[in-house]
């Protein structure tokens, strides 16, 4: 491989060409690495998703039904059946639920004997409100959490 640096007329000019061939090999070498790294990075985890079918709650006298909704001026009302509660009085009443639940049940080990918390959210509720009642729910003992909705009429 020779460099020439000047015309055939004798002028000391330098070629101004650009040797491509380095440029195409590292170019070869990154498609190669990368036709090889992109099927390993594109993983993904097969999964069966449930299909969404209206299954009907059953009401137990025993389960806690709670209403969260977005008010006016955007703080969170939850509602304990139809009392108006604050963040303090859903922990107070429900720990003191669970308790007697425990009581009633002879501190039996087995979650499904236990009641369930059925929270009934509010479209434009935030999550933040949502969550928090399931926090506090849990802080009170309650090991099961549902959401009751309703399916849109023709899905």
């Amino acid at each position: 491989m020779g460099m020439s640096v000047g015309g055939e007329g004798g002028d000391d000019v330098p070629m101004s060409d650009i040797n491509t061939t380095p440029l195409v090999d590292v170019m070869l070498v990154l498609l190669i690495i990368f036709l090889i790294t992109i099927p390993v990075a594109v993983q993904k985890v097969e999964l069966e998703v449930p299909k969404v079918v209206h299954k009907p709650t059953i009401p137990k006298a025993e389960n806690v039904t709670l209403s969260v909704r977005p008010s006016a001026v955007g703080e969170c009302e939850v509602y304990w059946g139809q009392s108006k509660v604050s963040a303090e009085q859903l922990r107070d009443l429900g720990a003191k639920r669970f308790a007697n639940e425990v009581k009633r049940l002879n501190g039996s080990k087995d979650p499904l004997d236990y009641p369930e918390v059925h929270i009934r959210g509010d479209k434009a509720t935030p999550w933040r409100c949502v969550g928090g009642v399931v926090a506090n729910m849990q802080w009170a003992g309650f090991f099961r959490v549902g959401f009751i909705s309703e399916p849109e009429y023709g899905g």
